[in-house]
C-alpha cells in the first residue's frame, strides 16, 4: 500500500475565497478531497487549472494543503479576473481603497443609498474592457466588486442583459468589508497563477505533464424554473455543456487528470443528459445543500455530480 503524507498546511498562511459565490464549493470541499487524484496528494502534480474560477474554493484549498507550483485560472466575467489580478499586484492599494469604503458604509447615515450609488458607480465601468490588460486602474473596480458583493443580497453575482449589475441591497448589520489578512493571503497565493479572461475552450493549450484540471461550469437547470447561468451575459445551454465534453475529451488524451462538478438532473426526473455525455469515465454522486434559493423547501440536500477521468 502506498503511504499518501499527511497534510501539513501552514495555518498561519491559508487563504479563503475573497467572495461569497453562489454555487461556490466551499461546502463540498471535503467530498472533492476524497476525489482528488492520488498524485496530486503524492506533490506530483505541479501543474493546476481551473477554466471557471469563480469563488475559487478549490484552488485556494489546494493551494493551502498541496505542493502545485503553478496555476492557470479563467473565467469569462471580467469583474474577477481583474479583481484577481489587483489582488495579486496591489494588494496594499486594494486594502486602502477597502478600508475607505468601509469607512464611508459605516458612518454614513444611509447605507441604503450609499450601496446604490456604489452600484451605479460601478455600473459606469467600461464592460467591454480587455481584462487581459492590467491597470492600475482597476484597484477602485476591484474594491467595488468586494463591497457590492459583501453587501448585496446573498452575494450574488447577477447582470442584466446590458451587461449591468442589478442585484439589491442585502439585509447585514455590520458586514465585514475588509479582511486584510486574508487579502495578504490570497496576494501570495496568485503570485503562482496566471489569471486570465477566457472561454474554457483554450484549456488543452495549457496542459502539460502533470497536470490537475478541475472544471465548475455554470451548472445545467435542474428544474424548469432555475438557473445558476446569470454571472455573466449569455447561456451556457446543453450546447456549451457538450462543447466542455469535447474540452474535457481532449485534455484527457492529453493526458491531464480531471474533475468536472455539475448538477444531477436525475434528482427530480429521469434525465440521464451527464450518464450519457460522460459515460465514458466515472461518474459520483455527492451530496450537496443548495444555499442560494429564497424558499426554504429549496434548501434540502440534492445530488450533484463528480466526473473523473482516473
Amino acid at each position: 500500500m502506498i503511504a499518501i503524507p499527511a497534510r501539513l498546511p501552514d495555518y498561519s498562511r491559508d487563504c479563503r475565497p475573497v467572495l461569497k459565490w453562489a454555487g461556490g464549493k466551499g461546502q463540498l470541499l471535503a467530498q472533492i478531497e476524497q476525489k482528488l487524484p492520488l498524485k496530486l496528494k503524492m506533490g506530483a502534480i505541479k501543474r493546476y487549472i481551473e477554466p471557471f474560477v469563480g469563488g475559487g474554493a478549490v484552488f485556494f484549498d489546494i493551494h493551502n494543503n498541496y505542493a502545485i507550483q503553478e496555476a492557470f485560472l479563467f473565467d469569462i466575467n471580467p469583474e474577477l479576473v481583474i479583481l484577481y489580478n489587483v489582488i495579486k499586484r496591489d494588494v496594499e492599494d486594494l486594502i486602502v481603497e477597502l478600508s475607505k469604503i468601509q469607512t464611508e458604509y459605516k458612518h454614513t447615515d444611509d447605507t441604503k443609498a450609499y450601496y446604490y450609488a456604489r452600484r451605479d458607480e460601478y455600473n459606469e465601468f467600461d464592460k467591454n474592457i480587455d481584462a487581459n490588460v492590467y491597470k492600475h486602474d482597476f484597484v477602485r473596480r476591484a474594491a467595488l466588486t468586494i463591497f457590492l458583493n459583501r453587501t448585496c443580497f446573498n452575494g450574488l453575482f447577477r447582470v442584466n442583459s446590458k451587461n449591468k449589475f442589478n442585484v439589491p441591497m442585502g439585509k447585514y448589520t455590520n458586514p465585514r468589508i475588509l479582511d486584510e489578512e486574508n487579502l495578504r493571503n490570497v496576494s501570495e497565493a496568485l503570485q503562482i497563477a496566471t489569471i486570465i479572461q477566457a472561454d474554457f475552450g483554450v484549456t488543452p493549450d495549457y496542459v502539460k505533464a502533470d497536470t490537475f484540471i478541475y472544471y465548475d461550469p455554470p451548472y445545467r437547470p435542474i428544474r424548469e424554473t432555475s438557473s445558476f447561468n446569470s454571472y455573466a451575459v449569455g447561456d451556457f445551454d446543453d450546447e456549451e455543456q457538450k462543447r466542455l465534453k469535447t474540452v474535457f475529451d481532449a485534455c484527457n488524451q492529453m493526458g491531464a487528470l480531471q474533475m468536472l462538478s455539475n448538477s444531477d438532473p436525475t434528482n427530480y426526473i429521469d434525465d440521464p443528459f451527464f450518464d450519457d455525455l460522460y459515460k465514458d469515465y466515472k461518474i459520483n454522486r455527492i451530496l450537496a445543500k443548495r444555499l442560494i434559493n429564497s424558499k426554504a423547501d429549496g434548501r434540502d440536500a440534492i445530488r450533484e455530480l463528480l466526473v473523473i477521468n482516473y
